[in-house]
């Protein structure tokens, strides 16, 4: 099986992103822009090209007036991303790019963020980017 993950983002302005922005901030985190996409980990076995298409015809889940697909490099998630995850919901997550002046933010700064607001342990699995050496 060959997985490819997809981040489905808002076009239009993301209130939930920008209130985890400000109550982030006022937590002590220091970000300067949140991302939020939904990503889809799927079986890609036809290509990239036919995985988008599959997903832009499924009204469900994707809507072209509000919403931008992008097929991933890579499954596991981005720098300055974590990924947040129901327990019991494999393959599907919300993630939380975070962003400073000078780009995407540290893995310590993501494990800060979801301790603090993003992530909920008891019901939730948070994800981090592999920390580079």
């Amino acid at each position: 099986m060959s997985e490819r993950a997809v981040a489905i983002g808002l076009k239009i302005p993301d209130n939930t992103a920008y209130t985890a922005l400000t109550t982030l901030r006022r937590l002590g985190v220091d970000v300067t822009r949140v991302e939020r996409s939904e990503i889809l980990v799927l079986d890609a076995a036809g290509g990239a090209d036919s995985l988008a298409k599959a997903i832009e015809a499924d009204e469900a889940i994707f809507n072209p007036n509000k919403h931008r697909l992008t097929v991933l490099d890579a499954v596991a998630p981005r720098s300055g991303e974590v990924r947040i995850a129901e327990m019991g919901r494999a393959g599907r997550y919300v993630a939380w790019r975070l962003l400073d002046n000078a780009g995407p933010v540290s893995v310590d700064i993501l494990r800060v963020a979801a301790e603090r607001l993003l992530c909920n342990p008891a019901i939730e699995i948070a994800t981090y980017p592999e920390a580079r050496s």
